[in-house]
């Protein structure tokens, strides 16, 4: 953690580069397991990316009210 401050502190474009490719890294892997988990029940393509948000609102409600 001590690496991600630092680096924040001394080169701010790239450690929001990194943030950004590691979000995008960890919602496309979301989206791959909950296709997979879905994808024997016939349901529309969107579906999973619907599964995903939902699950991503409820922790971040969850988060905001302790």
């Amino acid at each position: 953690m001590d690496y991600l401050n630092r680096l924040r502190s001394e080169r701010p474009v790239l450690y929001w580069l990194v943030l950004l490719v590691g979000f995008w890294l960890a919602f496309q892997l979301l989206l791959g397991v909950a296709q997979l988990l879905l994808g024997g029940f016939a349901l529309p393509a969107w579906a999973p990316l619907a599964l995903v948000l939902g699950v991503l609102v409820l922790v971040a409600r969850r988060q905001q009210g302790r």
